[in-house]
């Protein structure tokens, strides 16, 4: 999603700041390179917390944390609702039709959470199907980083997709930033390995925006779809960095133009006790708000741009890249921008047209999809770039395996 000419997009003109070609900012002290280091006890290790006692992780020891490293993706996996909703499905609900839908975005069908499924279950099926791929035990994953803005539970899913995995060695937190929260994620990934010495990362895009469309406003509800998609992230050689360059920016002056804000509703008690103000009224999330033209406008404009700075830090011309890989938001997004990078249409991955816009899904569902039909190989080059609500946006330029 998206943002427009209209707004005072960040210093628009302000590049990503230089790093140099290890990814480290300029003026930075540089990493020696990478030495074993002696195991260090740790004062504290425990595994589960059972009627409240904390017992001891029978856990085998952990490998000793070498920073500076490389990293690689390794593994993807997806999954998605039974359920399809198609654009004659909707045409039933609002005054719309298959035509009109799909030659403005360029989407025929979307899947939605039904019966007892949950974005958690969809996000535990993606992850599991990435550590098979990958061939990685979970009690070997460091960390799991879940992107989603529509999580089961307000207080984050990170911690109970990271259990039910069976990551008992990790840890794990939510990222949010909409449509550009896997790529965000991807590139926290990164950091912890060369940072913080981890070696495995998984990271998974999930979101259930069905839960917050207005299925009365054809604007919008003819968009979303739900899906989780994921990725598992491996330390590697410096020399061997799958992660050639990155950009990523945001800008709060374009909230307006796309938002899900909190909305009060009545007061909680009837009786305040002639203190007035108080207690503060139950919130709720009001339906995803959406300015179209002014999505579209800023998207087609940004998002190549920053692929470029991507690119420019990568020092690699687009010529190099194997495949094109945006945020599936609107297939005329998607060519407009191939066709300022001069990208041509089968270098382009698209499954917009099965799912609608999946927000923080949408890169890693596509993905999983191109490398298990055999379209992406080993060493393959891949311009990923997402962008959304914030309004965030951001590029990677990674190689894949």
């Amino acid at each position: 999603m998206v943002a427009a000419s209209g707004l005072a997009l960040p210093r628009a003109a302000a590049p990503c700041p230089a790093r140099n070609r290890v990814g480290l900012r300029a003026g930075f002290l540089r990493f020696a390179p990478p030495v074993a280091l002696p195991p260090r006890q740790l004062r504290c290790c425990a595994s589960t917390v059972d009627d409240g006692v904390v017992s001891a992780a029978a856990s085998k020891p952990r490998i000793p944390r070498v920073v500076g490293m490389g990293s690689k993706l390794v593994g993807c996996g997806s999954a998605i609702p039974t359920l399809s909703i198609s654009n004659d499905n909707l045409s039933k609900i609002v005054e719309t039709s298959d035509e009109w839908i799909a030659a403005r975005t360029g989407i025929r069908n979307r899947r939605v959470l039904s019966g007892d499924e949950t974005l958690r279950g969809l996000s535990i099926q993606a992850a599991q199907r990435a550590l098979e791929m990958a061939q990685v035990k979970a009690e070997d994953v460091d960390l799991v980083l879940l992107c989603t803005s529509t999580p089961d539970d307000l207080f984050g899913g990170a911690a109970q997709v990271l259990t039910e995995v069976g990551c008992t060695n990790a840890f794990g937190f939510d990222i949010t930033a909409a449509c550009s929260g896997f790529i965000v994620g991807l590139i926290t990934a990164t950091r912890f390995i060369k940072g913080g010495g981890l070696r495995n990362v998984l990271v998974v895009g999930a979101d259930a925006l069905s839960k917050f469309v207005d299925w009365t406003d054809r604007g919008t509800c003819i968009l979303f779809g739900d899906a989780a998609g994921a990725v598992l992230v491996q330390a590697c050689s410096a020399d061997e960095d799958g992660l050639l360059g990155f950009c990523v920016q945001s800008d709060g002056n374009g909230q307006k133009h796309l938002n899900a804000v909190t909305a009060n509703a009545e007061s909680i008690l009837s009786n305040t006790n002639g203190v007035p103000g108080f207690p503060p009224k139950k919130a709720t999330y009001s339906c995803i708000q959406m300015n179209g033209k002014e999505v579209f406008r800023f998207a087609v404009r940004c998002v190549p741009q920053s692929i470029e700075k991507a690119l420019e830090e990568a020092g690699l011309p687009a010529s190099s890249i194997d495949w094109l890989l945006l945020h599936q938001a609107n297939q005329r997004i998607i060519d407009a921008a191939a066709s300022r990078l001069d990208i041509p249409s089968d270098k382009v991955i698209s499954n917009l047209a099965n799912y609608g816009n999946t927000s923080a899904a949408s890169i890693p569902l596509a993905l999983d999809e191109a490398v298990r039909s055999g379209k992406v190989k080993t060493g393959d080059i891949i311009a990923a770039s997402g962008f959304g609500a914030g309004l965030t946006w951001g590029s990677a330029i990674v190689k894949w395996g």
